[in-house]
């Protein structure tokens, strides 16, 4: 019974490492086919560049989750950790996001050219996330003011809730 959620973890990662390889060999043979094999005559060195562009996207974001998803080991061949789970957010959840919308540009250039743009949603989120943290450590005086506001005025509703309150009762 020991180390159960480790060996599940490990499946888990392993199997989902298998889809992600299987979306990936896919999303590249049905490039291959359709726009080398049946749209031949508009392959162009464009097109070579954005298969060696999606193929790059694919690897870099694949090994790094493969890396995450890594089991360890003690000396005596026990498993130690199953690895990182993959339904995390964060950088797991980046390099996620990079695979899938890969796959969707690839796929979906063989319609039109026009959908490499969507491919500018991923700096233009790096650039959306780094300004927030830019902003987060420029912070300048006006946090600290409203900051100072909102306590003023939580204490006025304690002080406030604390008296005793008199209620008014008929005389006969």
């Amino acid at each position: 019974m020991a180390n159960q959620g480790a060996k599940k973890r490990k499946e888990e990662n392993a199997r989902h490492m298998r889809t992600l390889l299987r979306l990936i060999i896919a999303s590249n043979a049905i490039y291959v086919v359709i726009r080398i094999g049946v749209f031949y005559s508009s392959f162009t060195w464009k097109h070579w560049a954005g298969l060696i562009l999606t193929s790059l996207a694919y690897v870099i974001p694949y090994q790094q989750l493969a890396a995450m998803a890594k089991p360890s080991y003690t000396d005596d061949g026990e498993l130690l950790d199953g690895g990182f789970d993959m339904s995390t957010g964060g950088i797991c959840g980046y390099l996620h996001d990079v695979i899938y919308i890969t796959c969707f540009v690839q796929l979906s250039s063989i319609i039109s050219d026009k959908f490499w743009y969507i491919y500018l949603v991923i700096p233009g989120f790096a650039a959306y996330q780094l300004f927030g943290l830019v902003k987060g450590f420029l912070s300048h005086g006006s946090e600290g003011v409203e900051e100072d506001e909102k306590t003023r005025k939580r204490e006025k509703m304690e002080k406030r809730a604390s008296r005793a309150k008199f209620v008014k009762t008929r005389n006969r």
